[in-house]
């Protein structure tokens, strides 16, 4: 429900009515039509603290005959469109209120734009309240953000944007009628709803017809100004407004002062003319003959033009709607030059995607504008338009080869990075590189630095580090800063990426304090990278400055789309250090913000899998790592490729299927040796090397673990030296030489709390205990329950259920028989056990029986019959409703 913010009025109506010997009290209510008066009202109605008062409710404009209240005792008069009283109904409520009872408090909805004498709702005489009674107003305000986001979370559920909150604030001017009207239109649609989808949710029939009736009530030589007020579309002055509407000497006065009388315009607070509600305006010029139209544009432009400083794109708009092609064409370049330069680039695009889809504007126009669409293309975000129109122009002969080599490096950088078509990419931008090498050797540096990185799911290291000396080459022979930025932001990305010590050392040199916002888009990138590169490295606390760093300056810069991919680090920072409050909710958000940008949503939707297995929903993992081919080659940048198939390696397992874990773990390491940026097998190798050996491939394992030592060898990367640790310990254990996998694990839980990352040093803590366990000796058999105890809070407090589960079953085991509960069942009562929580914690993330009683080991039977029990205690039907949440002493 939309939140009520309850005035002091209210607090005064109760006691008006519950306290004895109080005042007799009316509240004037006023708003514009659709705020939400009438709503107000029928709240009243039901307050539960005047629940036992008697109430009349009554709707002005049925004549006041049948009006009628108790004679005696408290009452509530509640009374909607005052503005519509008829004679009759004004004398019988002008009466009550000049001779007003005992015990009677009315509060009385009107319109004060309708009614028949400004401020005075109850005709056109004051009303002559007496000395007792209590006379209170109160307006009603339009909805703000928080609450038609409310609204639209009631509506759509999350299917609504944040951009969808906006733009629907925007048209509706908080009008809350209106925006439930546009709610009830954007009910019936599927799939994400953004700003485009409430734009195309069209007019409200309400909203329509009352304003076509107040524009159709005025005069007819005074509509003028109503329609002005359409086209313009923003508050105006009222000179600019009769200069719109074409009048001037009296009538311009008359139709001015007819229109608010009329409430067909308002005034706002700086005196400026608008219509009542920003969505009304398109109604009003549907409803206009083109010719009176473009007549109305073409004044509008002039308006504008006379501006300092000009508004190129809102004359770039009237241009256009006035058929002016040749002036709109070169307002639209003004405004998208002006937009850049502001760093606003998504702006730009959409300003410059107008000329590409008008058939009005010559090939010329549109292969002089291609390259500053491009450009602004590459640093925004997602637009298919501008992929269709630089894949038609980078294929037209007539265009020199440099500019269609210009083209085809942003189209490339399109493809891969906001559209996630790597392998078309790739071959765009090596297409690039060859048609600029020779006149423009900034850019073919630029095309070679992007496919210098690793990231790329395609491509070797070896690839990589030689298109990465090409750019350099290319960079200083051109002479640009910007190409020479450009490709050492790409040359600290790739040594970060290869855990290389000297990368730090690159990494001071980003000018970050440029004033040329070319240089400082590229030393945001190089920023924003260079903390990606950290995390996987396990540089924590480096990543978290870089992080804020890139982030404050591509924010500066303009760099929208870098900016996104930051966000998408951070939820991975958020993930290995162990920050999981509200992660899921956090990742949700921007997988549904980012939606048409699989490369964008990566991060997230892996972060979303990997804790949907900590918790034991399986089966909602393997969705998020499977959902837009998460773990495929595609489009997957190859560390979150690699780590999704540590996810799906360990899901398996966990399930017993070992063959699955085995032929997954021989995919991604085939990928992984492939590349060769051997720190990014931290979080798959241990899974890998573990299912490899299950399965009876011990050899095989031996050499996988042998390749991770080698590949990683004189790297700055502590987490790939602690997933060593892991992977040397799995491979002994597989073995049975508890020992040598007891001493590993213990030296990668250590290396994993040294660098703050949590989860993984409990995984490998509670493994050392299981080692340990299993070697039998009698002396350390109480050290290891007190650290499988550890590991069990510790994962209930990251959130970590299954795990919770497993480590509490594992310590049940191997409890002493006389420290085990005594012979005899205790009585719970309605209260579940600690046994049948845990059961039913479990089966709300959709495990099977079978999964839980391996977990807790237990019969297939028991978990039947416990979570039988669960179910009736809590009162639920399905067993995915079974989550409890445990008190902090659990």
């Amino acid at each position: 429900m939309v939140t009520v913010r309850k005035a002091a009025w209210e607090q005064r109506l109760q006691r008006a009515l519950t306290c004895e010997g109080a005042r007799p009290l009316l509240v004037l209510v006023e708003g514009c039509a659709g705020t939400g008066k009438s709503h107000l009202l029928r709240r009243l109605a039901h307050l539960p603290e005047i629940a036992e008062v008697p109430h009349v409710m009554w709707t002005c404009g049925n004549g006041g005959a049948s009006l009628a209240i108790p004679d005696e005792g408290p009452v509530l008069l509640l009374v909607d469109d005052l503005h519509r009283a008829g004679a009759a109904e004004s004398d019988r409520l002008r009466k009550m209120l000049e001779k007003p009872r005992p015990g009677l408090a009315a509060v009385m909805a009107y319109r004060p734009e309708e009614t028949a004498r400004a401020g005075l709702p109850l005709g056109s005489t004051p009303v002559r309240y007496p000395a007792e009674l209590a006379v209170l107003r109160h307006r009603v305000e339009a909805w703000d953000f928080q609450q038609v986001s409310e609204a639209v979370t009631e509506a759509i559920g999350e299917r609504g944007t944040p951009e969808a909150v906006a733009r629907l604030l925007e048209r509706s001017g908080g009008v809350a009628q209106v925006a439930v009207d546009l709610l009830t239109v954007l009910r019936d649609t599927d799939g994400r709803c953004a700003g485009a989808e409430v734009d195309n949710a069209g007019v409200p029939v309400r909203l329509a017809e009352l304003v076509l009736g107040r524009t159709e009530k005025l005069p007819e030589e005074h509509r003028a100004v109503v329609w002005a007020a359409a086209v313009l579309d923003e508050p105006v002055s009222g000179p600019e407004l009769l200069a719109v509407a074409g009048l001037s000497g009296r009538t311009s006065g008359a139709a001015l002062t007819a229109a608010l009388t009329g409430a067909a315009l308002v005034a706002d607070s700086e005196g400026r003319y608008v219509l009542p509600v920003p969505l009304a305006a398109v109604v009003v010029r549907e409803c206009l003959p083109w010719s009176v139209q473009q007549e109305l544009h073409a004044r509008a432009a002039r308006v504008i033009g006379q501006r300092q400083p000009v508004d190129w794109a809102a004359l770039a708009r009237h241009y256009r709607n006035a058929g002016q092609v040749r002036r709109w064409v070169r307002a639209v370049e003004r405004a998208a030059q002006a937009a850049m330069e502001a760093g606003r680039h998504q702006e730009a695009v959409t300003l410059l995607e107008q000329i590409f889809a008008s058939p009005l504007v010559s090939q010329g126009v549109r292969g002089r504008l291609a390259p500053v669409l491009a450009r602004s293309a590459v640093v925004g975000l997602r637009s298919d338009q501008t992929v269709r129109v630089l894949s038609q122009l980078v294929e037209d002969a007539s265009l020199p080869v440099a500019v269609r080599g210009e083209l085809r490096l942003d189209l490339g950088l399109l493809l891969n990075n906001q559209l996630g078509r790597t392998d078309l990419g790739w071959r765009e931008l090596e297409r690039a590189a060859d048609e600029l090498r020779d006149e423009r050797a900034d850019l073919a540096a630029r095309a070679m630095a992007a496919l210098a990185m690793p990231q790329w799911p395609r491509g070797s290291l070896e690839q990589h580090l030689s298109w990465l000396r090409h750019a350099e080459e290319a960079a200083t022979a051109s002479g640009s800063e910007a190409a020479r930025v450009a490709v050492a932001g790409n040359r600290v990305s790739l040594a970060m990426c290869c855990g290389d010590p000297q990368a730090w050392r690159m990494l001071e040199q980003l000018p970050a304090d440029s004033a040329d916002p070319e240089v400082a888009q590229h030393a945001a990138r190089g920023l924003c990278n260079a903390a990606d590169a950290a995390v996987w490295l396990g540089h924590y606390d480096r990543a978290a400055g870089l992080l804020t760093e890139g982030l404050e300056l591509s924010a500066r810069s303009g760099a929208a789309y870098v900016g996104r991919t930051g966000l998408g680090t951070r939820l991975l920072l958020e993930w290995n250090t162990g920050c999981w409050s509200g992660l899921d909710a956090r990742c949700e958000a921007f997988v549904t913000e980012t939606a048409d940008m699989p490369v964008l949503s990566a991060d997230a939707r892996m972060v979303l899998g990997l804790h949907a297995l900590a918790q034991g929903a399986w089966g909602r993992s393997v969705e998020w790592f499977e959902a837009d081919a998460a773990a495929a080659t595609a489009c997957t940048a190859a560390p979150l490729a690699a780590a999704t198939s540590g996810g799906l390696i360990r899901l398996a397992l966990a399930r017993q299927d070992v063959t699955a874990a085995a032929a997954e773990a021989e995919r991604a390491w085939e990928r992984l040796t492939a590349k060769g940026v051997w720190v990014w097998a931290a979080d798959l190798a241990p899974w890998a090397v573990e299912a490899t050996a299950r399965s009876g491939e011990m050899a095989k394992a031996e050499a996988m673990t042998a390749a991770y030592t080698a590949g990683i060898e004189g790297k700055d990367s502590p987490v790939a030296s602690a997933a060593l640790e892991w992977t040397r310990a799995a491979l002994a254990e597989s073995k049975g030489n508890w020992e040598e996998a007891l001493l590993h694990y213990r030296r990668a839980a250590a290396a994993f709390g040294h660098m703050h990352r949590p989860y993984n040093r409990t995984i490998t803590a509670e493994a050392a205990a299981r080692c340990e366990l299993a070697i039998g000796n009698e002396d350390s058999v109480a050290h290891s329950l007190a650290e499988l105890a550890v590991c069990a809070r510790t994962y209930t407090e990251l959130g970590a259920a299954w795990d919770a589960a497993r480590t509490r079953a594992e310590l049940r085991a191997h409890q002493p028989v006389d420290e085990r509960r005594p012979r005899g069942r205790p009585s719970y009562g309605d209260q579940l056990s600690p046994r049948e929580r845990e059961v039913a914690e479990l089966a709300a993330t959709g495990l099977t029986n079978r999964e839980i009683a391996d977990i807790l080991h237990l019969s297939h039977r028991t978990v039947e019959q416990h979570i039988a029990r669960a179910m009736q205690k809590v009162g639920k039907v399905s067993r995915t409703t079974l989550a409890v949440p445990r008190t902090h002493s659990e």
